[in-house]
């Protein structure tokens, strides 16, 4: 995004102050134009058509396109000697939608095994703020929440998909609450709500601006005292197949003792998140370290159609500085309680609730056109104005954002007196592997829940659906894969699928130097070669063998 010269960061601090009333300055585009000159998603020059796989043909991001088009990291050879592992479900991902999904279909009777990268709850669910979304007011409906998703998505989701998640909302947080999750209460111990931007009621169920912390708190110490079982650091590489072409288990790699492990499967359930830390067209993230879409790439090898591969959500609310800080999120809960922007003149530029994709585009419009506000390095922004909010509400900041705080703490700044730079933050994968309403995707004995999954929020996704749908269709997955348990065992379970894949690529003209997925951030740097064998060889062992 081109950045024009604006108004100095010390000079803009100096001039701002704290006001009860500020008018919004009148749009000056449509919506439609608005996004198309300044959202991400439109760029033309960042995409590529793909030539190999289910979707061949379709436009992709072009970062992603590569890892969806690269060589597989193993073959056969690699599992000569690999112990093999047999369960009825095996879950890869242990954030919120893998343990939703693995509770529940351990409480339908199968053996599950479940693989996480890192550690288990290290996802980005702990970092979701706002809420979760729930039709639960006397003044709110599922119909109403059905129609604000579909618009808020540009009428891009699958309706089927929509009204299952919208139908499940009132016994997810119920649900949850069983689990022993807590959320916030008025003073008779109802439940509060908030509205979303690009809602119409309000629907969002919170507690305090850590709502997915807290729901990660629960279904971890949930799945730790069942009886699941639980691989920590055993990140997936490759998927299995069966004679049948099926989906039969996955190869992980234990990273404590550098080796593979086949664990064969009656099915699989992905779900491994986004791709925020592959930093789409250059931005900041509020994803986790572990969000490198290895989900969809291993699916989409075996066989799995991909959707909206070129809608990402561009989050308004990231921290802009200082840059050690840049990325993470502020939540939407802020905007929701009455915080305005204000660009580098002072003006309230947007009306801060409209759709995320309008907001974040508004705001690197004013970055873009010269009335955003500068500092060194480059960085540009517009005012989050918190003191502000505390002027009209006394104390809302320390009851309701103790994250916001010390997430000001750590940035040096005391958000109640001065405000934050803020800018877009790349934050949601909005589409993802083709899935119906039970999480099964079109590889028979595949499933895929959570951000790795599309076709719920079409073009843009509401706050609070995310949390919602990752319960929602966790746990109508974890019930669908455990019935599955009875069915007969694989004959013939390989890497078939991988030459195929590298017969594709051949002919594609494809370089076959790449391999994916890619696992960790190209940034991460491991001081010792031997902690990730098999995975990523050191810089340093590489120019030793060159």
């Amino acid at each position: 995004m081109t950045v024009s010269n604006g108004t100095p960061y010390s000079e803009a601090l100096s001039a701002y102050q704290a006001s009860a009333a500020r008018p919004l300055k009148p749009a000056g585009d449509d919506t439609q134009t608005l996004l198309e000159q300044y959202h991400p998603d439109y760029r033309a020059d960042t995409l590529d058509t793909i030539k190999v796989g289910p979707n061949s043909g379709d436009r992709c991001h072009r970062q992603l396109a590569e890892l969806l088009q690269a060589d597989a990291r193993i073959d056969e050879a690699d599992l000569a000697g690999a112990p093999v592992v047999k369960t009825d479900v095996l879950v890869i991902g242990g954030g919120g939608a893998g343990c939703a999904a693995a509770l529940v279909a351990r409480q339908a009777g199968a053996e599950v095994i479940l693989a996480t990268k890192l550690r288990l709850g290290d996802s980005n669910t702990v970092m979701a703020e706002g809420g979760i979304q729930a039709s639960i007011e006397k003044s709110d409906t599922p119909q109403m929440h059905f129609d604000d998703t579909l618009k808020a998505g540009h009428f891009n989701a699958e309706r089927e998909l929509v009204a299952a998640m919208v139908k499940d909302g009132p016994d997810v947080i119920r649900w949850l609450i069983q689990q022993g999750m807590q959320f916030d209460l008025d003073e008779f111990g109802d439940l509060l709500t908030r509205r979303a931007g690009g809602t119409s009621a309000n629907r969002v169920c919170y507690y305090r601006d850590y709502t997915g912390l807290e729901m990660m708190r629960v279904l971890r110490e949930a799945v730790q005292n069942s009886d699941i079982d639980v691989w920590d650091y055993s990140p997936a590489v490759e998927l299995l197949a069966n004679e049948s072409g099926h989906c039969a288990g996955a190869v992980l790699s234990n990273l404590k003792n550098c080796s593979y492990v086949q664990v064969v499967a009656k099915t699989v359930i992905i779900a491994t998140g986004g791709i925020g830390r592959m930093h789409l067209n250059g931005f900041p993230t509020s994803n986790h370290f572990g969000a490198t879409g290895d989900g969809l790439i291993l699916a989409y090898r075996l066989g799995a159609k991909l959707r909206e591969l070129d809608s990402f959500q561009y989050h308004p609310t990231g921290l802009a500085w200082p840059q050690h800080l840049a990325g993470s999120l502020i939540t939407e809960g802020v905007r929701s309680a009455g915080t305005w922007l204000l660009n580098g003149h002072g003006e309230r530029f947007i009306d801060e609730l409209l759709p995320r994709d309008v907001v974040a585009a508004a705001i690197l419009r004013e970055c873009a056109e010269g009335r955003g506000i500068t500092i060194e390095d480059g960085v540009c922004g517009v005012w989050l104005d918190t003191p502000g909010l505390e002027l009209r509400n006394p104390g809302i900041l320390q009851q309701r954002f103790p994250k916001l705080l010390n997430l000001g703490k750590k940035a040096g700044i005391d958000p109640s007196r001065s405000p934050l730079l803020i800018y877009p933050t790349l934050h949601y994968q909005n589409g993802g592997v083709v899935i119906d309403a039970n999480g099964a995707t079109t590889v028979p004995g595949l499933y895929c829940v959570g951000e790795a999954s599309g076709g719920i929020h079409g073009k843009n996704r509401i706050m609070g659906n995310a949390l919602l749908e990752i319960i929602s269709f966790g746990r109508r997955a974890g019930e669908h894969a455990a019935a599955q348990r009875h069915n007969k065992g694989h004959k013939q379970v390989g890497l078939e699928h991988l030459s195929r894949l590298r017969r594709e690529l051949t002919i594609s003209g494809m370089p076959m130097e790449r391999k994916s997925p890619m696992l960790f951030p190209d940034c991460a740097k491991f001081d010792d070669d031997a902690d990730y064998d098999g995975l990523r060889r050191h810089r340093r062992n590489k120019v030793t063998q060159e």
